[in-house]
């Protein structure tokens, strides 16, 4: 198989193998058409590996396919395991971008730390991903229209490869990125979603994994995310577990309200909210849409009591894969709380979220202005 050593623009280059069978074109062109999300896979990944003697060496691409793991591998036994989630976008001209790397590079340290596992520089990471695309560039999607929301889905992570059965940190790790091809995350249209609010569990304690992205936070919150599908909801929101009164978050999203005053209120971050790129980058555009963010504690009360008496406007989420999505109302086993306009039958305007999403988006797919040199060239 030959190979190729790609430079990325950094100090590291990655040996690139490229796959003896890749994806036709009419195939892959079909599976661009509509892709889902998280169903289909480009032909590459990125691999890098760090063992406690040589720290992080082999930087490669090679075809994708599956991982050979010793059964004793720590990662099955003790979890211990992070990763990431970004989008590429390809541009009018062909180009093809991504957004705040950085501070995916910051965020998957954050969470190395936490879970004891080593850190991966930016020039690790941000080459990691060049590339990749490099490789794998035809697989990203070209948007039909200012419409379509189709994007390459970039997946870094990163896992505890030594095969050894005890509980310390593991001295062989290995650092992947996969990627999907991904359509809008709503089909039809963005439309308020139902949340359940979970009282049987809670997602994160202060002094634990919750502000870290990794497998784990998102296992424990699986069986409140059945909970929320059986009372036809389609994601759940956590309380604290100290006093079962703040708002955390939901699942995998951010949650953000609009009051009518003009301001836009966030729970602070603490070491039970992971930090959001999505919602960093919110708190910045709503001060140039004339909004006043602020970053403190919102009790359900406020919510329940803000939504009856038309204070909080709006509600929505926030994450990478679906961008800005509004919230209709909060379920839970006593009561729904809705939005006093909702109940009064004037409906969900959400005026507020969707402009800050149709910002966002025009930003990524390099439609407006990148005054904030948010957006790093891959291709």
């Amino acid at each position: 198989m030959p190979t190729a050593s790609f430079e990325t623009g950094f100090e590291t280059s990655f040996e690139t193998l490229p796959s003896n069978q890749p994806m036709a074109d009419d195939i892959r062109g079909n599976i661009l058409s509509n892709p889902g999300f998280g169903k289909y896979f480009t032909d590459h990944m990125a691999h890098v590996r760090w063992t406690q003697d040589a720290d992080w060496h082999g930087h490669q691409v090679r075809p994708y396919g599956p991982l050979m793991l010793d059964p004793a591998a720590s990662v099955l036994h003790y979890g211990q395991e992070i990763f990431e989630g970004i989008k590429a976008y390809r541009h009018a001209d062909g180009s093809i971008w991504t957004f705040r790397p950085e501070k995916n590079a910051e965020r998957f340290r954050r969470s190395a730390r936490r879970l004891a596992l080593p850190e991966l520089s930016d020039e690790d990471f941000i080459g990691s991903l060049k590339a990749l695309l490099a490789q794998d560039h035809a697989w990203v999607p070209t948007p039909a229209s200012t419409s379509d929301e189709c994007s390459l889905y970039l997946r870094p992570f990163m896992i505890a490869s030594e095969a050894f059965l005890g509980v310390r940190p593991s001295q062989e790790v290995d650092y992947y990125v996969i990627a999907s091809p991904a359509a809008a995350y709503f089909k039809g249209g963005v439309a308020p979603v139902s949340i359940w609010l979970s009282s049987n569990y809670k997602r994160a304690a202060a002094g634990g994994t919750g502000f870290a992205k990794c497998g784990g936070n998102y296992a424990a919150s699986l069986a409140a995310q059945k909970e929320a599908e059986a009372h036809q909801c389609g994601q759940v929101a956590f309380l604290d577990a100290a006093e079962n009164k703040w708002v955390e978050e939901l699942g995998g999203m951010n949650l953000f309200f609009v009051f009518k005053d003009g301001r836009l209120v966030t729970p602070r971050l603490t070491d039970t909210i992971l930090e959001g790129v999505t919602r960093n980058s919110i708190l910045t555009l709503a001060k140039e849409e004339g909004l006043t963010p602020e970053e403190r504690p919102i009790s359900i009360d406020e919510w329940r009591e803000g939504a009856a008496s038309g204070e909080i406007i709006e509600v929505f989420a926030c994450g990478t894969a679906a961008v800005i999505t509004p919230v209709g109302e909060l379920v839970s086993e006593n009561e729904r709380i809705r939005l006093k306009s909702a109940i009064e039958g004037a409906g969900d305007s959400n005026e507020v979220a969707m402009r800050i999403r149709s910002k966002l988006l025009d930003l990524q797919y390099g439609r407006s202005e990148d005054t904030h040199g948010w957006l790093t060239k891959l291709v």
